[in-house]
């Protein structure tokens, strides 16, 4: 199917302003994506007319908050394809899901135990792996990318080991866009009985999540970065995991009987779901999620794809530009340094000039370290963006190189 692009941006309200007197040009997708009306019509549409607090009122209200709900939940199930809407849990983001993980799987990890992560986390698939670690006095290994960011998988098979217990990697590098092969490390986990998380950030709105073929045990993701609400996204997992699991807030909705000598628990999800949800943000990200249905995550991944290539073309034209990051399979990310300047100091100028990039370490210092580079410019698409303003960015960074040679 061809995407009418300009149909598209016509649902983005955000894209018709201007910064600093020029028409915005938003390429910082990889830290949040824009709203379509549609998402922004389903918030507004929640508090004029359904607003209730879920699962606890009889009234009329309360029953309709609460069916829109569940069917959210049923449908973004369906979306990844989880064998049941058991397995979803509502969570702030991809960040308080890997929390929740980090803590609930404490009684898993022990005194010399192993967990493996990739050099190209997200802090927040890195931090909460490493304090664990700590607390247990277990080991967080480290599998390297090499210089064009893609991980060896024979290296990552030989780090596999008795002593293992959690494989955590993310699915697509916020920094460098490596689409990592995610099926292939689930598949050589299992081989050793080890359980593995996904992050799922970058991935979500940009290539197809189907948790069941990949059958990963653990995967999470945030609405933002797929055209939906901030502070709400799901934790994916199996629910023979969840079920022996601990819990990991305590109060209402999350118990199923309590006396002051002792309390049970719910059943799944809501075992893990705490308090009052964020209704709104789970029907608005359902909402987000049935617009990239409805253009087809297949066709969002060529059209990006085709953007990412038209751009990377111009850059290389660039002298003293060098990208970091040349995996093979990538998508929808550019980052780049140039030679003597400082990242914040170009992304400083383009956004005077109305482009909206992304400037430093992108919340992975140990990767950007690792590149021996103070950070990195980054450029991020989604399916709003156009060649046309591929065009202006190249020629808007032309002049502010020229001004800070």
């Amino acid at each position: 199917m061809k995407l009418d692009i300009n149909k598209i941006r016509a649902d983005f309200p955000i894209l018709s302003r201007k910064v600093n007197g020029k028409q915005l040009i938003y390429f910082d997708n990889g830290a949040t994506t824009q709203k379509p009306k549609q998402v922004i019509d389903s918030i507004v549409n929640y508090y004029s007319n359904i607003n209730s607090n879920v699962h606890r009122g009889v009234h009329s209200l309360s029953q309709e908050a609460t069916t829109a709900y569940e069917e959210a939940r049923k449908n973004i199930a369906k979306y990844i394809n989880a064998k049941s809407e058991k397995e979803i849990i509502f969570t702030k983001g991809t960040t308080e899901s890997i929390n929740l993980m980090s803590n609930v799987l404490t009684d898993w990890i022990q005194k010399n135990d192993e967990i493996i992560i990739t050099s190209m986390e997200h802090h927040s698939n890195l931090v909460p792996w490493q304090q664990l670690c700590k607390e247990k006095e277990a080991k967080l290994q480290i599998i390297p990318a090499n210089r064009n960011g893609e991980i060896d998988l024979d290296l990552y098979e030989e780090m596999l080991n008795p002593k293992v217990k959690l494989v955590a990697f993310a699915h697509i590098s916020n920094v460098l866009g490596t689409i990592n092969p995610a099926k292939e490390m689930i598949e050589l986990a299992h081989k050793y009985g080890v359980p593995v998380l996904v992050d799922g950030a970058q991935a979500i709105a940009h290539t197809k999540v189907d948790v069941q073929d990949l059958n990963c045990d653990f995967y999470c993701f945030s609405a933002h970065k797929a055209y939906g609400p901030m502070g709400i996204g799901v934790l994916f997992g199996k629910e023979s995991w969840l079920k022996q699991l601990k819990p990991f807030h305590y109060g209402g909705e999350m118990i199923e009987n309590v006396t002051f000598e002792e309390s049970t628990f719910n059943s799944l999800p809501y075992k893990y779901e705490a308090g009052t949800p964020n209704v709104e943000g789970v029907l608005a990200m359902e909402t987000a999620l049935k617009y990239i249905d409805e253009l087809g995550i297949e066709n969002i991944k060529e059209y990006e794809d085709e953007l990412l290539e038209y751009a990377t073309k111009q850059l290389l034209e660039i002298e003293g530009v060098r990208i970091i990051g040349t995996a093979k399979n990538k998508t929808a990310v550019l980052s780049f340094v140039v030679n003597g300047i400082h990242p914040y100091d170009i992304g400083t100028l383009l956004d005077q000039m109305g482009v909206a990039v992304r400037t430093g370490n992108h919340c992975a210092q140990p990767l950007i370290e690792q590149y021996n580079i103070p950070g990195t410019v980054r450029a991020s698409f989604a399916i709003y963006n156009t060649k046309e303003e591929v065009d202006y960015f190249v020629d808007a960074l032309k002049i502010s190189l020229s001004m800070l040679a």
